[in-house]
């Protein structure tokens, strides 16, 4: 056998390289990223506006998986609550728990399905979560159908005038929430930041929906009819169609401005009342109230000019509206009820007044303060009906309007002392 020789090596070297996934990732993800500064600069809105919706997509997908926890929201989600800002006289509300009316309260909440009743000198405002402020004017009653807020913090309010009259205004709420009013068989949806007034008298037969600034629109029977300024609709139970028709518009009242306090420097003050003139009336219907249902009148006159001075008006609180009268005699519109408080300025000790910082609800004000317990305290005119045993008191403001507004707080003792405060909130 021959021996097999071995072969020579001939020197050739075979060399490689690792190549992980990990690499290769992290290849991709520099050249994308690359490309991705280089597109921003070239196209920076577009891509932001990719990397937004893609941004929104991931944490979507990461939410529904369960890899993160959803994101929570400020506004609650689902039925809320109304509260009382205003009651006087008789009002009456009945829980949808129970089958018993009970006397309305600050402290008293408002749910879906409650009802609120007012007597023949009774009177409340309301305040929902839409911001949407009610009054409940004397002898009415309405029943709360709904009062809530989804997931997208969208509101819905619906209210139901079984009888009497409402004035509302509505808050500034986002695009998708709805605030309805329903009347008859008619559903009123009212726009955004509008003011309307709806009536339901059932003796009559008679039913009108009005909007006084703003927008809204009624449906009945599948009939839809468009409300813009002065706008009413009426109907009767029996009628197949809504009737539209123009209002005319009333004074805009300059003074004395509403929830404002005049010192006089003895029991009694001269008022001077003013407002705006209008084009084509040949009088003023001025009417001055010590009650907001205008059953007791201290003064009505009609007047040619858009002023009116009235004399010797003695202390405490009084409400007056306008309306102009066209050549025919036709009045217009009721004016806004303006409120002010006369208060007699005295010499005697000053009253101990402390306010803590205010507290805003939307465009509710919240204030707080201390004065002496048995002191009287109103706030831009505005009693504040409960003070406690300490001097402790608490009140809410009506809805205020956007822009900056003044707050005046007012005490008052036994002996005549006053003592005021003011502090400016700006409402956005």
């Amino acid at each position: 056998m021959t021996p097999v020789k071995p072969k020579k090596d001939t020197g050739a070297v075979i060399g490689w390289t690792t190549v992980t996934y990990r690499s290769v990732l992290l290849g991709i993800l520099a050249i994308v990223s690359m490309v991705s500064i280089v597109t921003y600069f070239i196209f920076p809105e577009q891509s932001k506006k990719v990397v937004d919706s893609t941004s929104t997509n991931v944490l979507a997908w990461l939410t529904k998986t369960g890899l993160i926890a959803p994101a929570k929201s400020d506004i609650p989600v689902g039925e809320q609550k109304a509260q009382f800002t205003m009651l006087d006289g008789t009002v009456k509300v009945r829980k949808h728990t129970s089958n018993t009316f009970v006397t309305a309260a600050y402290d008293l909440p408002l749910e879906k399905g409650d009802v609120v009743q007012t007597g023949p000198e009774g009177m409340a405002k309301i305040v929902f979560a839409d911001m949407t402020n009610y009054t409940v004017r004397q002898d009415s009653l309405i029943v709360i159908e709904d009062n809530s807020t989804n997931i997208d913090k969208q509101t819905s309010v619906s209210v139901q005038v079984t009888t009497g009259t409402v004035d509302l205004t509505t808050g500034t709420y986002s695009q998708g929430s709805k605030s309805q009013v329903k009347v008859a068989g008619a559903t009123a949806s009212i726009a955004p930041e509008s003011v309307a007034e709806v009536r339901n008298d059932a003796k009559t037969d008679s039913h009108e929906i009005l909007v006084k600034k703003g927008g809204g629109e009624v449906e009945r029977n599948g009939e839809v009819v468009s409300l813009s300024n002065y706008d009413k609709v009426t109907f009767t139970s029996d009628a197949k169609t809504l009737t539209k028709q123009k209002e005319v518009g009333p004074p805009i009242l300059i003074d004395p401005g509403n929830m404002m306090p005049i010192f006089a420097t003895g029991s009694t003050a001269t008022i001077k009342f003013t407002w705006t003139p209008m084009e084509n009336v040949k009088a003023y219907h001025v009417r001055i109230a010590k009650n907001a249902y205008f059953t007791q009148l201290a003064q009505e006159k009609r007047v040619t000019d858009a002023e009116l001075l009235v004399p010797s008006l003695a202390e405490g609180a009084y409400y007056w509206s306008v309306q102009s009268v066209d050549d025919r005699g036709k009045e217009s519109l009721e004016s806004e009820r303006n409120r002010f408080t006369i208060i007699p300025r005295s010499t005697g000790d000053e009253v101990k007044l402390e306010l803590d910082p205010f507290i805003q609800h939307g465009r509710i004000i919240e204030v707080r303060g201390k004065t002496d317990p048995t002191a009287r305290v109103m706030v831009n005119g505005g009693e504040v009906p409960i003070i406690g045993v300490d001097g402790a008191f608490r009140y809410l403001t009506p809805q205020l309007p956007n822009g900056e507004s003044v707050i005046t707080v007012t005490a008052q003792n036994a002996k005549g002392g006053v003592n005021t405060l003011t502090r400016r909130v700006v409402i956005q």
